[in-house]
């Protein structure tokens, strides 16, 4: 019975990083679906904007967090207004290249 002591200590500390590394693909997960829907957003009040003969790049980034504004991108290209958001996440947020962006407006013609 004394060969199992300190058994439950030794797998939680082995399985740890495991756990550490999911719950961090969670919150990436997250984050980015977050990044989305802000730039879905953010091009619907650009596209707005340009229908009511506003500025659809100072609509689109008002209608973006603040924390945000910094790292998005807004461009418009006759009617149409793309947004691009970087996820924020904050422990490999350096590491990550990733970007989401949604489109507002008419479709391109082919």
């Amino acid at each position: 019975m004394t060969g199992e002591r300190g058994q439950a200590t030794v797998e939680l500390a082995a399985l740890l990083p495991l756990v550490a590394v999911i719950a961090l693909a969670g919150y990436a997960t997250l984050a980015g679906l977050a990044a989305g829907e802000q730039a879905g957003v953010a091009a619907e009040a650009g596209a707005i904007a340009l229908l009511q003969d506003r500025d659809a790049t100072a609509a689109a980034r008002d209608a973006l967090p603040a924390g945000a504004r910094r790292a998005a991108t807004v461009r418009v290209q006759g009617r149409r207004v793309t947004v691009a958001v970087r996820p924020r996440v904050p422990l490999v947020a350096r590491l990550l290249h990733a970007r989401v962006s949604a489109h507002a407006g008419p479709e391109p013609t082919p």
